[in-house]
């Protein structure tokens, strides 16, 4: 989702989205192309996570099939560096996550449901002239994960359970230290007096810190394919300081009225069929098969009737 992965570093954050290079580029080639629907080409972005890459895809997918022209800018980074483009029209079309949108890319506490937040989304959103697509029933949400060894022995199931613990330290991305859903809730929320915060940019080397116990506990996605994994624990959010991450398209007004009720249609079909379950399916195929994000969305689609 999300804020939880990795930024890039802050001079990166300084640069315009104009001259990244699109990455990945995905479908099946055995299908014979849809008409043209003419056009620029719809600008779809991603934020630097497997998910939200594999979710760009998708969506970017299924409008090619329909004939919609499409260039993508994938992985570029956090919603510091991408929102400033989304609102000039530099970035027109971005799959987001509206509980993470809602406390991050406006700073605004959420109502904590699906429905809610989505039409509190789109009045934030609403004076930028980006608008909102209907919601998807999949989510990618920060979950926090410690070793199963210590769950078992220290008998701790939930976020709270941390202060049976002489000692807890969270291993995560910089953000994660003064974001609500993230360490600052331990601290604010928690009040884990226990814990401390210890900066791992990427992803892998904080798994690595989990499992050497050098760290306690670390953010990961919903959809990750350490979530069930016999040798974590998901711990509970028993005060619920993560809000509900449905996957959303968050489109620019310019595009949605001059693509019209078509263009909403193939949206809100791909969304209407994206699970958790599915999502995390994805996910693995590309954290820990090593297939390319543009490869699983195809195939996806495919299985879907929708490419």
């Amino acid at each position: 989702m999300r804020w939880t992965q990795s930024i890039r570093v802050a001079a990166l954050a300084a640069v315009a989205v104009v001259g990244l290079t699109a990455c990945g580029g995905g479908g099946s080639g055995d299908q014979p192309a849809a008409p043209s629907k003419g056009g620029a080409p719809i600008v779809v972005a991603s934020f630097n996570f497997t998910d939200s890459q594999i979710l760009a895809e998708i969506y970017a997918g299924a409008l090619e099939a329909k004939g919609y022209p499409v260039a993508r800018k994938l992985n570029l980074g956090s919603r510091e560096l991408i929102y400033p483009s989304l609102k000039s029209g530099e970035l027109q079309f971005l799959p987001e996550y509206q509980g993470a949108a809602i406390t991050t890319g406006f700073g605004k506490d959420t109502v904590k449901d699906a429905k809610g937040e989505h039409e509190q989304l789109a009045k934030l959103f609403e004076a930028d002239g980006i608008g909102l697509l209907d919601y998807a029933a999949a989510e990618n949400k920060n979950t926090y994960v410690v070793k199963a060894d210590l769950a078992k022995e220290k008998g701790i199931s939930t976020i709270s359970d941390l202060k049976k613990l002489d000692k807890v330290v969270m291993a995560g991305p910089p953000e994660c230290e003064k974001r609500l859903p993230c360490f600052q809730g331990f601290k604010d929320v928690y009040h884990l007096a226990n814990a401390t915060f210890q900066t791992v940019q990427e992803a892998g080397p904080r798994v690595q810190q989990l499992d050497s116990g050098s760290v306690t506990v670390i953010p990961v996605d919903s959809v990750s394919p350490l979530v069930g994994d016999p040798k974590y624990v998901a711990l509970k959010d028993d005060l619920a300081i993560v809000p509900t991450e449905n996957v959303v398209p968050a489109v620019t007004r310019k595009v949605l009225d001059q693509r019209g009720a078509d263009f909403a249609k193939v949206v809100n079909a791909v969304s209407a069929k994206l699970t958790t379950d599915a999502m995390r399916e994805l996910n693995a195929r590309v954290d820990s098969d090593g297939e390319q994000a543009g490869d699983v969305a195809g195939d996806w689609l495919s299985q879907q009737g929708l490419g």
